[in-house]
């Protein structure tokens, strides 16, 4: 790793060097920085990182290994076999970064692989929340698989596993947290020293790691090569304050080696110091303009359509709107600091969708009118309000070429998004217009 520092690309490859501070050049790759490989690179003497769905971090110390993560249920053997094939120490401590499935799935895995060596179980260490989260999902099973087949596609949803009952969400075999902390937790592993600490970001159980000997931060999912998650609609309340807060201690450590969960690390302090620095001007600016609007008395409508992150961010390639995006961030931000009412007073208390429809569909000249206007407006692009049209259309009346008009609109809508999660939800509204065609 060159002092200047460097885009550490997995499995061997040195991504090209991009000018720090500042972004990349005209014509630098855009191509995605996550891979599910469940290769093994060698970053440092004693330092791996296994790229999967979630990367696992292993460092090497005289007690055995200290693992960040284990992946997911998915990736879990293929994780534990490319670790093995670097080394059969016992695995003295796994940290969890958080309680995310695709970071503790593959715990099952790894433990039986230990077990079946005559290894002593790891120490699991996590924030305390994390066994909150845990529970949770097995409380809203079914609304997690629901939403995972919507975000991910129908493959990462329900059905029944061997037993014949519902796949768990949360693996059976995931490894409960054995050493929680609050709010810092420092551990010393075979003459390695690691500071845990714990800020809300993506979720209200993460923890970041400071490896003095290495210079380095493991992040977890801080940093993921894609503009912050910190907006997911479909999920529980984010923390982009924090999340920004966090990164800026992250920067005070100057930094030599960024260890992400997902996406490429990164080695350089100052180039470490231009990623974390930008994940976090760019929070701290959507942060200041949602809750100024607020103040200013400005509608949840209003401050959608108004707040912007400044395209030079967005061109980074550690902020690509394409997994989360800006516009959900604004709204988490507001249900963080404003609650759900997005301040229009209709809604408040709103009439029922379907009666509403109805009327209007009435006042419009019949529910076929609006589809009309909705397909011309999806053809001039103003996907928005084709969708809302077609919506009502649909609701006033069931007529199967309506349906089938209704996801023609919406994979139309899905092919212009730029994020996983518009273009899972539109997809999905799609198939469920398909399947109501044909019922």
């Amino acid at each position: 790793m060159g002092n200047d520092g460097e885009l550490l690309g997995l499995s061997g490859a040195i991504v090209d060097a991009w000018s720090a501070p500042g972004g990349p050049p005209a014509g630098a790759p855009e191509g995605p920085t996550n891979r599910v490989t469940n290769e093994l690179s060698e970053l440092a003497d004693g330092i791996a990182v296994v790229e999967s769905f979630s990367h696992v971090v292993a460092f090497r110390t005289d007690e055995g290994l200290v693992l960040f993560d284990a992946s997911s249920a998915f990736t879990g053997r293929g994780v534990t076999a490319s670790l093995r094939a670097w080394s059969d120490e016992p695995v003295h401590s796994l940290v969890y970064t958080h309680g995310h499935v695709d970071h503790v799935g593959g715990s099952g895995a790894l433990l039986a692989d230990g077990a079946a060596r005559g290894h002593a179980a790891p120490h699991v260490v996590g924030h305390e929340n994390v066994a909150a989260r845990f529970d949770r999902y097995r409380e809203t099973n079914g609304w997690n698989l629901a939403i995972n087949a919507r975000q991910f596609g129908p493959g990462f949803g329900g059905g029944a596993g061997a037993s014949g009952r519902a796949r768990p969400f949360l693996p059976d075999d995931a490894a409960e947290v054995t050493e929680a902390y609050r709010d810092d937790l420092d551990l010393s592993v075979g003459g390695l020293d690691l500071e845990l600490h714990h800020a809300r970001g993506e979720t209200d159980d993460h923890t970041w790691a400071w490896i003095p000997a290495h210079r380095a931060v493991a992040v977890g999912d801080f940093v993921a090569w894609v503009f912050p998650n910190a907006g997911n609609p479909q999920k529980v309340q984010r923390y982009p304050g924090e999340w920004a807060a966090a990164l800026r201690e992250m920067i005070a450590k100057e930094p030599e080696l960024l260890l992400p969960a997902h996406g490429l690390p990164v080695a350089g302090r100052e180039r470490v110091a231009t990623v974390l620095g930008d994940l976090a001007t760019a929070l701290e600016r959507l942060v200041a303009d949602v809750v100024g609007a607020m103040n200013q008395g400005a509608t949840l409508d209003e401050i959608v359509h108004s707040v912007r992150v400044a395209d030079d961010l967005l061109h980074r390639p550690w902020l690509r709107p394409v997994y989360d995006e800006p516009e959900f961030v604004v709204r988490n931000i507001w249900r963080l600091y404003g609650g759900w009412w997005d301040g229009d007073p209709a809604e408040l208390k709103p009439a029922q969708a379907d009666v509403l429809a109805v009327e209007l569909a009435d006042l419009a000249g019949g529910a076929h009118r609006l589809a009309a206007r909705a397909e011309q407006l999806s053809e001039s692009g103003d996907h928005r309000l084709a969708c809302h049209l077609v919506e009502l259309a649909t609701r006033a009346t069931d007529d199967d070429g309506l349906w089938r008009l209704r996801a023609r609109l919406y994979r139309a809508r899905a092919e212009a998004e730029t994020s996983l999660m518009a273009k899972g939800v539109f997809n999905e509204t799609a198939r469920a217009s398909d399947d109501r065609a044909e019922d």
